[in-house]
């Protein structure tokens, strides 16, 4: 998803990016309008008009997700809507219930066909004499004209039942009652990307350029949700003891600081586990030892350590521990993995990286391996 993605920052706590595609059309709305002896920024204000109500009809389905407490990671946007990412699994399963994802996904187009309208008023009651049917309906000749039927076009695309239009994720819904979410999900992805080709085909055989880049604009978000969810699926069946570390140093709770600071130097960590007999009683890292040697002077570990840590079993999965990891209690950046009671491995966020890369190819080897015999 972020690779071919614009980051345009964080809004109310929701990371917004803009699929490179807006790019493209950039260049094409400009070109065209460069070709016909125009302005070439009015082929830069028709890309605006574009980027306008895709941000709008996102905007009210941000709202619609407030008003269901569904919690937003990411917003990627697309020309014909934006792709959602929740941040917790609780706020994905109500987003796929039925009533809610129905509510949701009618928002969309809802918004585009009003705020349509609503131009369309403006425009017959300042210029009454604008023709509002003519031929092409979207030119960077005519903004106004194009700015209605754009606001149209939106709203009716989304009408298609191809993922991940919106009416596409109702699709999706009355797939996962008889397949499952992950077996619902591949047969709405499966549809959008055949709906997706046959735009793209009717568009080169017809030379409809607007039909061919919507059937272009639906294969790409199709392939993107279908490629997440192969991740997520990936995700799900990974657990702790597979991506633990399990050569780590420990402290002791009544070890001095400059003790603790000289077992540190010999180690790649930055965070250490702190126990005292056999117990995990605590979590400290470097720069607290540090800043205590150089504000307080020596000490015990015991003193400055932060009693507030999550634990995991090494069979819990990972997602669960992300979301532990990214919880209000995860200042020390460190989970400890136990065996009953006993510390058998690390999580940090420095080593997760490199150990699901790791694990991701062991398991293609394994996969070849597999197939090849």
């Amino acid at each position: 998803m972020r690779s071919w993605s614009i980051p345009l920052g964080r809004w109310f706590g929701v990371e917004i990016r803009m699929h490179t595609f807006f790019v493209l059309l950039l260049a094409l709305s400009v070109s065209w309008a460069s070709m016909s002896n125009h302005n070439g920024m009015r082929g830069v204000a028709l890309w605006l008009i574009l980027v306008f109500a895709v941000v709008v009809r996102e905007i009210a389905r941000l709202l619609a997700c407030s008003w269901f407490n569904l919690e937003l990671r990411s917003i990627q946007l697309l020309p014909t809507g934006g792709l959602i990412q929740f941040a917790t699994a609780d706020s994905m399963e109500r987003a796929n219930e039925g009533a809610i994802q129905r509510k949701i996904a009618i928002v969309g187009p809802i918004t585009s066909f009003l705020f349509g309208g609503m131009i369309g008023l403006l425009i017959f009651a300042a210029t009454p004499d604008v023709d509002m049917l003519s031929r092409p309906w979207i030119t960077p000749f005519h903004l106004l004209r194009a700015a209605f039927w754009i606001q149209l076009l939106l709203g009716a695309i989304n009408l298609l039942p191809a993922w991940p239009l919106d009416a596409g994720r109702v699709l999706r819904g009355e797939f996962s009652r008889s397949r499952g979410l992950a077996g619902g999900t591949r047969a709405a992805v499966g549809f959008g990307q055949m709906i997706a080709l046959v735009m793209i085909i009717a568009g080169i055989v017809t030379f409809n350029m607007w039909l061919l880049l919507i059937g272009a604009f639906v294969l790409i978000g199709a392939q993107m949700e279908d490629h997440g969810l192969m991740l997520q699926s990936s995700v799900d069946t990974v657990v702790m003891r597979d991506v633990m570390l399990t050569e780590f140093a420990t402290l002791s709770a009544s070890d001095t600081l400059e003790d603790a600071l000289e077992k540190s130097i010999h180690s790649m960590q930055d965070v250490f586990p702190v126990t005292r007999g056999n117990n995990l009683v605590g979590v400290i890292s470097r720069q607290s030892i540090l800043e205590a040697l150089q504000s307080e002077g020596n000490g015990y570990v015991q003193a400055i350590m932060s009693r507030a840590f999550h634990t995991a079993q090494s069979g819990d999965s990972l997602v669960q521990t992300l979301r532990r990891m990214m919880g209000p209690r995860a200042q020390a950046q460190l989970v400890p993995v136990l065996d009953g009671e006993r510390i058998v491995g690390i999580i940090t966020p420095q080593n997760l990286n490199q150990s699901m890369s790791l694990l991701a190819l062991k398991r293609r080897m394994r996969n070849f391996e597999e197939q090849q015999s």
